[in-house]
Parts: structure tokens; sequence; C-alpha cells
């Protein structure tokens, strides 16, 4: 009878650990659509205000109107999925003990976030493909195919520096007082990147400050994709990149530490 080592641990095939990251994205897919409490927000207040301010009252402000407001409400809704998705969920799930039986599971370590990241990426195609159905359909935008889809891959992946910023604000703030502390930085963040007004408009310091926000770097590069660029592409992406980066880090950092 052949002895049994108890000290050895089990090792998951590639194809268990394969499906535990799908299964672990499905499952927080889900459990987000089934959500109207967060969807139903996320999807319709860009939507509405695209309407309202991009269609209705849009070719009153000049014919590029409704391009213009098609980047900038596309910028404003790929914010929600992040900033929400990550920073509220998250902040949650560390006060309700989620996250530390998540860690006691055998799944591999990175599958909670790539779950929460697969979501946030979902939903944004999802805000970005109504946008861009109001405005070629109703808004009468006329974009080539190649603006289209440089449009649509770039607002999914234009989730990701404010999925890294909710993550970092989920390891900072208790579950209670996340959505206030989220909604503090969303809203005001939108505002002084210029997405509900021209920043030509504004005053000269809130113009200066602009770029120190990831929502004005995507923004600029969302004008880009519909053909209002002013030039600067790749500082704005690299600058994106570097966000992402290091709000990742830090927040990785402060979850080892604090859980």
């Amino acid at each position: 009878m052949t002895a049994i080592d108890s000290t050895t641990t089990p090792v998951m095939t590639t194809g268990r650990v394969v499906n535990a990251y799908l299964e672990e994205a499905r499952a927080e897919c889900l459990r987000y659509l089934r959500n109207p409490g967060f969807l139903l927000p996320t999807l319709l207040f860009p939507s509405v205000f695209y309407l309202m301010f991009g269609i209705l009252l849009g070719h009153a402000n000049g014919a590029d109107a409704p391009r213009y407001l098609l980047a900038s409400y596309g910028t404003f809704g790929v914010m929600a999925p992040g900033l929400f998705g990550f920073g509220v969920s998250l902040a949650l799930e560390r006060d309700t003990g989620l996250l530390t039986l998540k860690r006691a599971l055998p799944m591999p370590p990175g599958a909670y976030l790539l779950g929460k990241m697969c979501m946030a990426l979902l939903v944004a195609a999802i805000v970005s493909v109504i946008l861009l159905c109001l405005a070629v359909f109703l808004a009468g935008v006329s974009l080539p195919p190649s603006r289209i889809g440089m449009f649509f891959a770039l607002e999914v992946l234009g989730v990701l520096p404010f999925a890294a910023l909710g993550l970092l604000v989920g390891t900072l703030v208790k579950g209670q007082g996340a959505p206030g502390i989220v909604n503090l930085i969303y809203l005001p963040m939108a505002f002084l990147s210029g997405l509900w007004f021209p920043l030509s408009v504004m005053p000269a310091f809130l113009q200066s400050i602009a770029p120190l926000w990831p929502a004005y770097h995507l923004n600029r590069l969302a004008l880009s994709a519909v053909g209002l660029g002013q030039g600067g592409e790749a500082l704005h992406a690299a600058v994106l990149a570097g966000f992402t980066v290091a709000f990742v880090l830090v927040a990785a950092r402060r979850l080892r530490r604090h859980g």
C-alpha cells in the first residue's frame, strides 16, 4: 500500500486554471448585468445626456456638436464601470469578508481582478455601442467604419485607467463610504476634464489643471477618433498608461498589506 504524502499540494492543470479564470469572469459579468442598481444608471446617464444635448440641442450649437459630444459622453460613460465596478464593489467586499473568502478558495489569485476587469470592459462596450447608435442613427453623425471601430476600441480600452483608479479607491475607503467618495471623484473629474462644457469657456486656472485628470486625456483621444483631434495622441495614450500602472501598483501594495 502506497503512503500518501499529506504535504504535497495538488497542482491545477493549465486547463483548470484557464477554466477558473473564465468562470470567475462569467460570474462577475452576470452578477453586474443582473444588478439594475449598477447597470441602469451606468447605461442611462451618458445615453440620456447625449440624447438631450447631442441630439435634441446638438445642432443648435454647431454642426460638429453631435460629434464633439459623442466623444465627451463616451468618455463620461466608460468612467463609471471602472470607478463603481471596482471602487465600490471592492470596498464592500473587503468589509463583508467576501474578498477574504475568495482568497481562501482554490482559484488563481488574479482571477478575482480579471473577472472585474472583464465586467468593466463589457459594460464599457455596451455604453459605446448605445452612444454610437444614437450618434449615427438619430444625430446624423457621419463616421467612416474605420473611425467607428477606432472610437469603439478606444472607449472599451479606456475603461482600464478608471478601473485601476477604482481599484485604488476600493483599498482606501470603507464600504459604506465608497459610493460617496467615488461620486466625489467621478462627477468633479468629468466637469474639470471638459466633458460637460468645453475647456475653452472655463476659467484659465481650470484649463491649466485639466491634464491632471485621466478623463481629460481619454477625451482628447476620443475627439481624435471622431475626427476632431488636435494632435498629441501618443502623449495622451502614454499618460493614460502611466496613470493605470501607477494606480495598480499602489493598490496592489495596499491589498498585500491590508487585505
